[in-house]
């Protein structure tokens, strides 16, 4: 997730930037620290409607229907329990389980509401992108879908569990799919033309073209960040922020802005292990709060 040894340790994420816009100590312990976060109900619901709408367009196109989608739910679900079997002590009675498991089939329900995936055929899924920037910063993340249309357009689409944010916020939801769009134009030079983000929790589609001054933008925002995360850094002087998504985080018993003591710096230069996508590495679907709506 960024700084992660000697790998990442010039190279930025959207979620990992979001974090310490949102709050520089909440981005030391999940970069600097490596501290564990428990599995919670709604970012395990998030993988899994993630998973399955990934392997959903698996199928034949005439066959990727809702009842498809809904079959996936159950395979899926034993898949993640055996790539994290924490995940299972999130229910405490079969009947939470069944009642969660319904919540997810409601939202690919709602899904197809929104597109008809018969009419798609995405050039990616789950696509790992990157590009170095001049200054030598690496830029990283996972797209959840890509299209390109015949004449070469791009689309860049992700898939939110939560709902759509007021549109006082839209501009902060809006920097992690302008982040990936940068990262593409840097890597490869072809501007995206659409990016879209489909909200499931509220059936809203998100839609916006960038142009080149808006990628420059969030060029020189993205190297802000990183010079700001190097100060820090250099300083050993993380602090916290605290704003509205505390009573969300899962570090607030250790966060001094409550009361708490945060373990001791890592020695500088202490080389850290990445930690899995699967176990809350880079780029988890926002599935509660997002850092980018409500920062």
């Amino acid at each position: 997730m960024a700084d992660d040894g000697a790998e990442y340790a010039h190279s930025l994420s959207p979620s990992r930037a979001g974090d310490f816009l949102t709050c520089p100590l909440l981005y030391r312990f999940r970069v600097i620290d490596r501290l564990p976060e428990p599995p919670s109900p709604a970012a395990a619901r998030g993988t899994l409607v993630h998973a399955v709408l990934e392997h959903l367009f698996d199928e034949p196109a005439a066959g990727r229907t809702p009842e498809a989608a809904r079959s996936l739910l159950g395979p899926e679900w034993d898949r993640l329990l055996a790539a994290e079997p924490a995940l299972a002590g999130l229910f405490a009675a079969d009947e939470d389980r069944a009642a969660w498991l319904a919540g997810a089939a409601a939202m690919l329900d709602r899904y197809f509401t929104l597109e008809d995936p018969r009419r798609l055929e995405p050039a990616h899924r789950e696509l790992s992108v990157q590009a170095d920037l001049a200054s030598g910063l690496r830029l990283r993340g996972y797209i959840d879908r890509l299209d390109i249309a015949p004449g070469g357009e791009i689309r860049i689409v992700d898939y939110k569990t939560g709902t759509a944010p007021p549109a006082e916020f839209e501009a902060r939801a809006l920097f992690q799919m302008k982040f990936y769009a940068l990262v593409l134009w840097r890597a490869q030079g072809t501007l995206p033309r659409l990016l879209q983000l489909i909200y499931l929790g509220n059936g809203e589609i998100v839609r916006y073209e960038p142009d080149e001054a808006d990628l420059r933008a969030t060029e020189r925002k993205v190297e802000a960040v990183w010079q700001a995360i190097e100060r820090a850094r250099a300083a050993r002087d993380w602090r916290p922020r605290p704003g509205r998504l505390c009573d969300w985080c899962a570090h607030k018993p250790i966060c001094p802005a409550f009361g708490g003591t945060p373990p001791e710096l890592p020695e500088p230069g202490a080389v850290l292990v990445p930690a899995s996508r699967a176990a809350g590495g880079e780029e988890e679907p926002d599935q509660e709060p997002s850092l980018l709506d409500l920062a």
